[in-house]
């Protein structure tokens, strides 16, 4: 009976955490469109390689160009997150920094000087790699399936990372998820054989 209490407040956890995250960023988005006429993209968007675009790094996943970029961000966003968060909650507070700073920094260091960069896509890009990857470091039957899992669901993402697309952030896209297998390398716990195991 308390096993399955704990199981419910966890995922009652997981439901607050991730909804509460799509509130902020629909609420941010909301007042950008209705107050500030699109001027908080401009000013805390990444703008690479000027030291005040440094504070893209912090609040451009916050931010969206339209309510159809958001959208389009809010549906991965919640459902990699989420797969994330089943195994364990705290590690999606872990991924998403590492994702959403070595997407910030990377595209802050090769963008272009004259762009600003905006968007979850760099978290969900670094979700995508922490899941795809996490089955490589683990080795365990569940962390694999979760893997296949994702890259049938969401392979076709991967292209994201080519600079083939105008408009789009490839650099944020590549970098987080770059981060994304930074993360599934130092949250993995690798099944280890015992003496009288044979790895197959």
């Amino acid at each position: 009976m308390n096993d399955k209490r704990s199981i419910f407040s966890e995922f009652k956890q997981q439901i607050q955490i991730l909804l509460a995250v799509v509130v902020i960023l629909w609420a941010i988005e909301i007042a950008d469109w209705l107050i500030f006429r699109g001027a908080l993209d401009q000013w805390f968007g990444i703008r690479p390689h000027r030291l005040s675009g440094l504070w893209g790094i912090l609040f451009a996943p916050f931010l969206h160009g339209d309510f159809t970029h958001l959208l389009a961000n809010t549906v991965p966003l919640v459902s990699l997150g989420w797969l994330i968060m089943l195994r364990k909650t705290e590690d999606w507070f872990v991924v998403s920094a590492i994702a959403a700073l070595c997407s910030g920094l990377g595209t802050w260091i090769v963008g272009s000087p004259y762009s600003v960069h905006i968007g979850a896509s760099g978290v969900i890009f670094g979700y995508f790699g922490f899941l795809l990857l996490r089955g490589y470091f683990e080795r365990s039957v569940v962390a694999i399936a979760f893997s296949l899992l994702v890259a049938f669901c969401y392979g076709g993402i991967i292209w994201g990372v080519l600079p083939n697309q105008p408009g789009i952030s490839w650099e944020g896209h590549l970098f987080g998820f770059l981060g994304g297998i930074l993360a599934a390398k130092l949250l993995s716990k690798p099944r280890r054989a015992s003496s009288d195991q044979l790895d197959l």
